[in-house]
């Protein structure tokens, strides 16, 4: 992840960069039970990147993108269309994924879109938010992080 700008200094972006990585390691753990062809312990990891997402994406969402769309209103849109597309995929795992035999391969195509959608929030958004954002709109983002908590995934054994 970038480190160039300075933006992980601060807490609301350092914690959604932190958020950003863990998705990104268990996205590797679906690639290789992708290529394992094991269904299910690939819809088990898809619901725990689900569970990151979920506060991260209510941050982003209610807290930074809301501060950022008058100014880049084409580019939030976009992102909040792809966290829609995202979504719908993840959510496949928790039903009947294991009849669906395109939802592997549906999974591994959200996954891609879901990496380079990380690379344009670490290396666009979350440094254009440092200039764009002001005192009280970091505030409102730190509210949102406080009402929704984190979800981060506990180390694989």
């Amino acid at each position: 992840m970038c480190e160039y700008c300075g933006c992980q200094a601060v807490a609301s972006i350092g914690q959604l960069t932190r958020e950003h990585e863990a998705v990104v390691g268990l996205v590797s753990h679906v690639r290789d039970a992708h290529r394992k062809g094991e269904i299910a312990r690939m819809a088990e990891l898809a619901r725990e990147i689900a569970a990151v997402l979920g506060p991260h994406t209510e941050v982003e969402e209610h807290g930074l993108f809301p501060a950022m769309a008058p100014d880049f209103p084409d580019k939030i849109a976009a992102l909040e269309a792809e966290h829609r597309l995202i979504e719908v995929v993840l959510a496949e795992a928790d039903g009947p994924f294991l009849a669906d035999p395109t939802w592997p391969e549906r999974l591994i195509t959200t996954l891609d879109l879901l990496r380079n959608h990380i690379l344009k929030e670490q290396d666009g958004v979350f440094p254009a938010a440092l200039a764009v954002l002001d005192t009280e709109q970091w505030e409102t983002v730190e509210a949102v992080r406080a009402r929704v908590g984190a979800r981060m995934p506990q180390p694989s054994t």
